[in-house]
């Protein structure tokens, strides 16, 4: 049900990667109603924010559905912008964090150069940097007695004998489910700027995810004042709860938005999701509200499956990473809720976390009925 390991077999080809299964795949596969599979594996919502389901309604788009969207997103920016507390022309729209994390890819790392990350991390940063094509520098995170953070020495230090032009963060991490200590990556892009200026070469540019931010109650946003080389990219997949909408957002100085600009297509965002995502960024008040009910049920949720034996770490996002203490014991789990049409997120054998489940945080009722499965195996 998980990605497989990605392999890179031709400098030419693309890097191999298998999505997740569809839920009609499961249902055939373990013989379920389709209709009672619960997706624990997406890091996704319960449920979109009625106020973009009543813009949709209302068909209030930004250009008639027969026509493209206007080229500048402009509805959708000044939302997005007045959220973020960014000016406009720090901004670029894409379809979903992922295209902006390819567009970050094609405008910072060449063919041939090289990238550096902190692992485990999301898997998307490895295929970008492998497809197009450069070399993927994994540096080992620190484990889960230290909070999975990364090691800022190591990764500072593979970034210089690596002469890397990229380096990808991701805060809070995913799949770990927790942020890096406060001072750790201004740190990290001081020492990196330092690095550069010492050897005579550019900064490498430093791509920080933030997709589960709002969870996690901060942003490092305003980095971006004093560090040129940092782009933070953010979503409407999570906190706004609209992932089928595929909106996502590099924010920027100016100059290294309008470096970005050019790898941008004119239309891969949706008048429907300029529509409706810019009225869910306006509303602040029920994003926090949502975030803060799944932050309740988040720890409900843990405390509950820690009293049946399934520990979950600690975590500042919408999911919830459980410990196994073996693969197989993980595989195992995983199949006993695949057959009662519960979706987890597991890792392949080689993975650093081969031996956890990884689990979204759904609506109490789907919690529950999750815990009754897990409390029979």
């Amino acid at each position: 049900m998980s990605p497989t390991p990605v392999s890179f077999a031709s400098p030419i080809a693309p890097v191999g990667y298998s999505w997740e299964a569809t839920s009609a795949e499961i249902a055939r596969r373990y013989g379920v109603d389709p209709a009672s599979i619960v997706r624990f594996d997406l890091n996704t919502a319960p449920a979109p924010p009625s106020i973009a389901e009543r813009e949709i309604a209302a068909g209030r788009f930004a250009a008639p559905l027969s026509e493209y969207p206007p080229s500048d997103y402009a509805t959708l920016v000044e939302a997005a912008a007045a959220a973020y507390g960014v000016a406009g022309d720090e901004l670029l729209v894409g379809a979903g964090a992922d295209e902006v994390l390819d567009l970050c890819a094609k405008a910072f790392l060449p063919p041939g150069g090289v990238a550096v990350a902190a692992i485990p991390t999301y898997a998307m940063h490895r295929v970008l940097t492998e497809q197009r094509p450069a070399r993927f520098v994994g540096v080992p995170r620190r484990g889960p007695a230290d909070g999975w953070t990364m090691d800022p020495d190591a990764v500072r230090a593979a970034a210089a004998a690596e002469n890397a032009t990229v380096v990808w963060l991701c805060n809070p991490n995913n799949p770990t489910g927790l942020a890096e200590p406060g001072d750790s990556v201004p740190a990290l892009l001081e020492a990196l700027a330092g690095d550069a200026a010492d050897a005579g070469r550019p900064v490498p540019t430093v791509v920080l995810d933030e997709a589960y931010a709002e969870f996690a109650g901060g942003t490092l946003i305003p980095l971006r004042r004093d560090h040129p080389n940092l782009v933070v990219v953010r979503t409407a997949s999570k906190a706004y709860a609209l992932a089928g909408l595929r909106v996502g957002f590099a924010i920027a100085q100016a100059a290294t938005i309008d470096r970005l600009a050019p790898y941008r297509p004119p239309g891969s965002v949706s008048v429907v999701s300029v529509t409706a995502v810019a009225a869910a960024m306006a509303d602040q008040p029920g994003m926090r509200a949502r975030v803060a009910a799944v932050s309740v049920e988040r720890e409900r949720w843990r405390a509950a499956l820690a009293a049946i034996g399934w520990p979950a770490g600690p975590s500042v996002t919408n999911f919830l990473l459980v410990d196994f203490g073996s693969a197989d014991r993980a595989a195992a789990a995983a199949e006993h809720l695949l057959r009662h049409a519960l979706v987890p997120r597991t890792f392949p054998a080689d993975h650093a976390l081969a031996a956890y489940l990884r689990l979204t945080v759904r609506t109490e009722a789907d919690d529950d009925r999750f815990l009754e499965v897990v409390a029979a195996l």
